[in-house]
């Protein structure tokens, strides 16, 4: 089967702008039974939790992971309801790294808002995301699919490495392009693999076809990251939903910086050495750090980088027939891309 190439990019391929809108309402009375799974699980007799999980899971956030798993079931006609609280058990895996990674980073603005850890503190925010981590564990055991259950502990094990893998690898000038994308891989792209992969199992799909959803996930994961990397350099404060800056500031060597540091003069080089290591971090360093990659391309490059991994994740799905879904998932990866721009 030839693949077909979409204009991944400002303008999808039917001259519009790229919108998850198709998507939300796709899942709309599915995400609504799966906002009350989460709003029940995430129930405590101690009061900080849900107060401390809400402010994260009330927050704004787009709620793209659950809302794969939904979408890729009505891909495949599935008519059961098992993947409502699969899919909350997704979403509380992915709050619960986001809480985690908050306290690793000393992040102070989540979505546009204040984390939980400048709120509450970082044992609060940490103990916390523990408590979803065992909620999602509860919701998979619930299913009693040990397939299920394989695929989501793997992703969450795989997740912690991939952010143990990131935390050694700051500040480091060194590193290579193809760890980052490991580091990537990990961090981000396997829960949007896993995600879309358990609609298939549930549905009881052949294995073809899990192969093909994980794929689709993982490289919309990827492409996600790609993008979120780059806006970090192009953006600001209101449309990122978090500190511009935030990456230059806590010595990521992120693609942006690895292309521009590779295709730097000896003073750029110097300069990024300096900042990695977390001597030039003020706003006019930023500023020039801004500079550099855009100058030698690296923000360019790290967009087309984006767009390989879309079509790749496009190219995914086709095995599948023509229909709704599928043209919202496919409008999702042009979405996640377009978001740079």
């Amino acid at each position: 089967m030839s693949a077909t190439v979409h204009n991944i990019g400002p303008r999808n391929g039917r001259g519009t702008d790229p919108s998850l809108e198709p998507m939300i309402a796709l899942v709309a009375a599915d995400m609504n039974l799966v906002n009350a799974v989460i709003l029940d699980r995430m129930q405590s007799q101690i009061p900080l939790i849900p107060e401390l999980a809400g402010h994260l899971i009330a927050g704004g956030g787009k709620r793209m992971r659950p809302m794969l798993t939904l979408a890729s079931a009505r891909l495949l006609d599935y008519s059961g309801a098992r993947h409502h609280r699969l899919a909350a058990a997704v979403e509380f895996i992915h709050t619960a790294t986001l809480l985690h990674d908050d306290v690793v980073d000393g992040s102070d603005l989540r979505r546009g808002k204040r984390t939980a850890n400048l709120i509450w503190g970082n044992p609060a925010s940490v103990l916390v995301g523990d408590f979803l981590f065992s909620r999602s564990f509860e919701l998979m055991v619930e299913d009693g699919s040990l397939k299920v259950l394989k695929i989501l502990s793997n992703a969450s094990a795989v997740i912690a490495e991939g952010e143990v893998n990131q935390l050694t690898a700051a500040r480091r000038i060194d590193l290579a392009e193809e760890r980052y994308l490991e580091i990537i891989g990990a961090k981000t792209a396997v829960l949007f693999a896993a995600a879309c992969r358990i609609a298939a199992v549930v549905a009881e799909r052949p294995e073809s076809e899990e192969a093909a959803l994980d794929a689709y996930g993982r490289n919309l994961g990827i492409a996600f990251q790609l993008v979120d990397d780059a806006i970090d350099y192009v953006s600001d404060a209101g449309t990122m939903g978090k500190d511009a800056g935030d990456d230059f500031r806590e010595g990521k060597m992120t693609l942006p910086v690895i292309l521009a540091y590779a295709r730097g003069s000896e003073a750029d080089r110097a300069f990024w050495k300096e900042a990695v290591l977390g001597r030039r971090t003020d706003d006019a360093d930023f500023a020039h750090a801004v500079t550099l990659v855009r100058s030698s391309r690296a923000v360019d490059d790290t967009l087309a980088r984006a767009r390989h991994y879309g079509q790749r994740a496009i190219d995914a799905l086709g095995i599948f027939p023509a229909s709704a879904a599928k043209d919202a998932m496919i409008e999702a990866v042009e979405f996640a891309v377009a978001r740079a721009y």
